[in-house]
């Protein structure tokens, strides 16, 4: 059966990128959790868009007193210091849809950092958290000059070397600069070609040619001649995001590897037998 990939933890039950989220998808039994990292002013947070977007995030008050900079929704992550980061309300969904009554909302939630999942994933050495793979998003920005690309991904990997959680952690992304930097700065690291369109073939050579391991696209290119070709290759496929087990069921009949869901609660009953027996 393939992994169940918790979607930025399990984004339509809980808050998206948080740690109640990711502790709740591990919770949940998932194979891995996804999760999105880029930079803040002075380290590395877990956040899907490279603002402070309003639809997850909100302002509780300036870190300090007269702070110019303040209200931070809306401005970029790379502006703001992990001090004023840490004041933001994560914990929410404005509008709740198009999860509606699924999810759950975690007032107080704070902006986690990539040390603070890394401890969560960690778990002390025992239980459901110390076994999950941590697929790890990194976030950039087309514009981005190869030194922030190079700065995010060398950090990254230092961040999940001190944890010991290098082995069992997968660096993706969209921007392929962040695979090569990885490939070059740690090479037993699994890397993940992540695609959103374009012609299925020429998707699969790019990737082999980057040298990822696995290839991930999104669910409406997904095929079977996409997952042979990329078996073929020498790549597993994750295909992204399937939140409907009947979807979950063809793909896993064609051949797919992992599956990144929102909804892990439906998908990890889902693919054990216990929904579409």
């Amino acid at each position: 059966m393939p992994e169940v990939q918790g979607h930025r933890g399990a984004r339509a039950l809980r808050p998206e990128n948080t740690l109640p989220g990711l502790a709740y998808a591990i919770e949940l039994g998932v194979d891995a959790i996804e999760f999105d990292v880029t930079l803040a002013a002075d380290g590395l947070i877990v956040a899907h868009d490279q603002v402070a977007d309003g639809t997850t995030i909100l302002d509780t008050g300036p870190a300090v007193d007269g702070d110019p900079l303040f209200p931070y929704v809306g401005r970029r992550w790379s502006e703001l210091t992990l001090a004023q980061i840490a004041t933001l309300d994560a914990g929410d969904r404005r509008p709740r849809e198009p999860f509606g009554d699924t999810f759950v909302p975690v007032p107080g939630t704070r902006v986690p950092t990539l040390d603070q999942v890394c401890s969560l994933a960690a778990g002390g050495g025992a239980g459901a958290a110390a076994g999950v793979l941590l697929a790890v998003e990194l976030k950039t920005d087309p514009t981005w000059p190869d030194s922030d690309v190079r700065r995010l991904t060398e950090t990254a990997l230092d961040v999940l070397a001190a944890h010991g959680v290098t082995a069992r952690s997968r660096i993706l992304a969209f921007d392929w600069r962040v695979l090569r930097v990885a490939a070059a700065a740690a090479p037993e690291v699994t890397r993940v070609a992540l695609v959103a369109d374009g012609e299925p073939g020429e998707c699969v050579a790019a990737a082999r040619d980057v040298g990822a391991a696995w290839l991930s696209p999104v669910g409406k290119m997904t095929d079977g001649p996409l997952i042979a070709a990329a078996h073929r290759a020498g790549m597993q496929v994750s295909v992204w995001t399937v939140n409907d087990p009947a979807r979950a069921a063809e793909l896993t009949a064609l051949g797919a590897d992992a599956i990144v869901t929102d909804r892990p609660d439906l998908l990890t009953s889902a693919l054990a037998g216990c929904v579409l027996a």
